[in-house]
């Protein structure tokens, strides 16, 4: 860049040395580099992306066993309402 030298341009650009050594090394792999064409540093810009909102874990399920007459059992969720857990167990108890 100008006659600059490679710790001039990687202060300049806060990257290393190594770095621009490396991205060297890379492009003349490529067969990307020319040396006639001298090297060109263009300015990038970084927009911040906007955050996403994470949707929540839903709550841990917590099982309940609850032991009924004749050796019968039940396991439920602890969500469970109690109206739907009454007929659960009239159900089971009925059969």
């Amino acid at each position: 860049m100008g006659g600059a030298s490679v710790t001039q341009v990687a202060q300049r650009h806060e990257v290393t040395r190594q770095q621009i050594y490396a991205w060297r090394s890379e492009l003349k792999r490529k067969g990307l580099w020319s040396p006639d064409a001298g090297a060109l540093f263009l300015p990038v810009g970084v927009t911040p992306v906007a955050e996403v909102p994470v949707a929540s874990a839903p709550p841990p399920v917590s099982w309940i066993e609850l032991r009924l007459a004749k050796g019968r059992m039940l396991r439920f969720e602890s969500g469970i309402g109690d109206r739907d857990l009454t007929r659960l167990i009239r159900a089971v108890d009925g059969a």
